[in-house]
């Protein structure tokens, strides 16, 4: 980048970062007002952070292949109250799971919504289910602990923007020795006739030996453009068991960026997936930190873009502790003129003997014109490890399409079901069956050219 550019650049990100921070200054009253008192506590510092580190520029090594500043530098409507709507309890959502029995929890841009008159629900054994707002309001004992103790506030300029503007979002509390019979969905809903931006922030808190499987559904139901940034903080006491599924299916005027932050404690095993079925603007960040000793992570994750859609994945996996070990594989299938971006790392501390940790990033083109950028890494400081990494971006193989072929398997048949297996190697990992299934059925509707939204949803004409 010449001077110039570099100028003008600089000059784009000041001009959004004071815009920002003027929005923030001239509605804190309402942002303050439909908050909690535990949640406003961290907004002063959260903006100062801010302020100091605005928003992430390429120059910015873990930003390095995304560009920020043009999704930022758009005029979108920021609404600091919920937004009234027409959506009624039994027809809120009906999923196209008929074998899934999940609990369900609602959001529209960026506030919970009930679905039957409660903001938080109290399950069996002590389980609560709902609005952060809500529960930081009347249980601030049980998130004091852990609210804004995960999020890097002061190394990412996002994350900071999230704990100052964000109002409202999920939380979800296990306590200690339970487990969910049932998984839990989570809808993350925007609609609206005029460009919006959403803070979303959660809180998932799974004490000691309890158990959890938590599905996120992100979705736009209407066409105007949406910019959403997401906080997810996640506390897995002594060994709990979590699996946390995040899809992604938006639409090309979208812009989705998600943080999730976990803590794993002694022996918990915890399992992400990240599944970016659709977007135009995509970037993920994961974080997994494993802080006691025999924890265990799983980390998958699996791209789908064409036209010019772009999808970045970051994570970091840290082993802080001895007698740990984690499994990475991501893959990413690319077609038309679509970009996509893997960064990789795994930190092995110096206390962190006796530490396993394996990581695979694998990748299709299916034109000239697509791009991957992969960078797997590894931070090591211990001495007794087993660790590997590797990354691969390459064509479908040749050999097995003239395999199929050979049979009598037509040409567009064949390259989709090794498009299909080779996506199929991280659904495959799903471990709520019903889910998997449909993931499965998704995947195929994509791979195939054909739109992938989760057309049974009925929230289509529902908001005033």
């Amino acid at each position: 980048m010449n001077s110039t550019a570099k100028h003008t650049a600089n000059d784009a990100h000041k001009r959004i970062k004071d815009g920002l921070i003027d929005i923030y200054l001239n509605n804190l009253d309402l942002i303050e007002e439909h908050s909690s008192p535990l949640q406003n506590h961290h907004r002063q510092e959260a903006i100062q952070h801010f302020r100091r580190q605005g928003i992430p520029d390429p120059q910015s090594e873990p930003y390095r292949y995304s560009r920020l500043a043009p999704i930022f530098d758009r005029s979108y409507e920021k609404y600091f109250a919920p937004k009234n709507t027409s959506l009624s309890a039994n027809d809120i959502f009906r999923c196209s799971l008929p074998n899934l029995q999940s609990q369900l929890a609602l959001t529209l841009n960026g506030f919970f919504h009930p679905t039957d008159g409660s903001k938080l629900l109290t399950l069996p054994n002590g389980i609560m289910l709902g609005s952060i707002a809500q529960a930081a309001a009347t249980h601030p004992q049980l998130l004091e602990p852990h609210y804004n103790s995960l999020a890097p506030n002061t190394t990412d300029g996002l994350v900071a923007l999230n704990t100052a503007m964000a109002q409202d979002g999920i939380f979800i509390y296990v306590p200690h020795g339970t487990t969910m019979e049932q998984p839990i969905q989570i809808i993350n809903l925007l609609q609206a006739s005029e460009s919006q931006m959403v803070q979303l922030r959660n809180l998932i808190v799974i004490e000691d030996r309890s158990q959890a499987h938590i599905l996120v559904c992100n979705h736009t139901l209407s066409p105007a453009p949406f910019l959403s940034n997401t906080v997810t903080e996640v506390v897995a006491g002594s060994n709990a068991h979590i699996e946390l599924v995040n899809m992604q299916n938006e639409h090309n005027q979208s812009a989705h960026i998600s943080h999730t932050h976990i803590a794993a404690q002694r022996g918990a095993q915890v399992s992400t997936n990240t599944l970016s079925l659709h977007g135009g603007f995509v970037r993920n960040n994961l974080h997994i930190a494993l802080l006691g000793e025999g924890a265990h992570a799983n980390a998958y994750g699996l791209l789908l873009a064409d036209r010019q859609q772009h999808i970045d994945n970051s994570t970091l996996i840290e082993h802080a502790v001895p007698s740990c070990t984690s499994h990475e594989l991501y893959k990413g299938v690319l077609d038309d003129e679509a970009t996509g971006a893997f960064c990789g790392s795994i930190m092995v501390r110096p206390d962190a003997q006796r530490t396993e940790a394996y990581q695979s990033c694998n990748n299709l083109l299916l034109t000239s014109r697509a791009t991957m950028n992969a960078k797997p890494q590894l931070e090591i400081y211990a001495d007794d490890v087993r660790c590997s990494h590797g990354a691969t971006v390459g064509q479908l193989n040749e050999e097995a399409l003239f395999y199929l072929r050979s049979r009598g398997i037509g040409e567009h048949q064949a390259k989709l079901m090794l498009m299909f297996g080779f996506a199929h190697e991280v659904v495959q990992h799903i471990g709520i069956e019903p889910l998997r299934h449909r993931i499965d059925e998704l995947v195929q509707l994509r791979l195939n050219g054909e739109l992938a939204h989760c057309h049974s949803c009925p929230i289509q004409h529902a908001i005033d």
